[in-house]
């Protein structure tokens, strides 16, 4: 965490220059940021101005659920509905992260078609804070802290624990109500391209939830 950080590259987005990012590289630190490929460094030390957005387009190319994952998915729809709805894949999905200049976070909308009705909408807050540094804010006060890893083709936010946080009062929930651990990868492909791969585990139910998107830069 206290080592040197590497120089990160200047981008721009519209016409105007980005701001560089340190947020994610601090988290993985000198050798962790040095190993991931540089098309990931470079997506994730972009920071744009408040109210600026970034997309990215692409498609679900599988998401496969048991019955208990299905069922904690459409439960979980009362606080916003922040997991995958439908199995199988082949759906358009847009990806769009907003810096939120109050907060010093940023805003995580995923928009996934559906074959029928509206098009789902999950709405997340990544902010950089907490005992790990790193949360995730998935409505109604509920939220996962993160862990940060880095290998040579990924960057991976791996679940540490789950937290309800009301007012100024945070609670951490215990063991026994965790959904399971949460994972999700992003993983380059070259040529800009890549995947997220988002992971729900139970220790004793196993597999409850896998959904693979496949994104390509603007």
């Amino acid at each position: 965490m206290g080592q040197a950080l590497l120089p990160l590259e200047q981008e721009r987005y519209v016409g105007e220059p980005a701001l560089v990012d340190l947020r994610f590289a601090r988290l993985l630190g000198q050798q962790g940021w040095a190993r991931l490929p540089a098309a990931v460094r470079s997506r994730f030390s972009k920071r744009y101005a408040p109210g600026i957005s970034v997309s990215y387009a692409g498609v679900i190319a599988d998401c496969r659920m048991s019955r208990l994952g299905w069922g904690l998915s459409h439960l979980c729809r009362l606080i916003g509905a922040p997991l995958p709805l439908d199995r199988g894949g082949g759906l358009a999905a847009v990806v769009t992260v907003t810096e939120h200049g109050d907060s010093g976070g940023q805003v995580w909308s995923r928009i996934y078609a559906r074959r029928r009705g509206f098009p789902q909408v999950i709405h997340s807050a990544k902010m950089f804070c907490g005992p790990t540094g790193i949360e995730e804010y998935l409505g109604l006060g509920f939220g996962v802290a993160l862990r940060v890893e880095a290998a040579d083709d990924r960057l991976s936010f791996i679940g540490d624990h789950y937290f309800l946080k009301l007012g100024g009062i945070r609670f951490r929930l215990p063991g026994w109500l965790s959904p399971g651990l949460l994972r999700v990868d992003h993983l380059d492909r070259g040529d800009g391209l890549f995947a997220f791969v988002l992971d729900l585990r139970h220790r004793l139910f196993g597999e409850l939830i896998h959904q693979r998107g496949e994104f390509h830069d603007q």
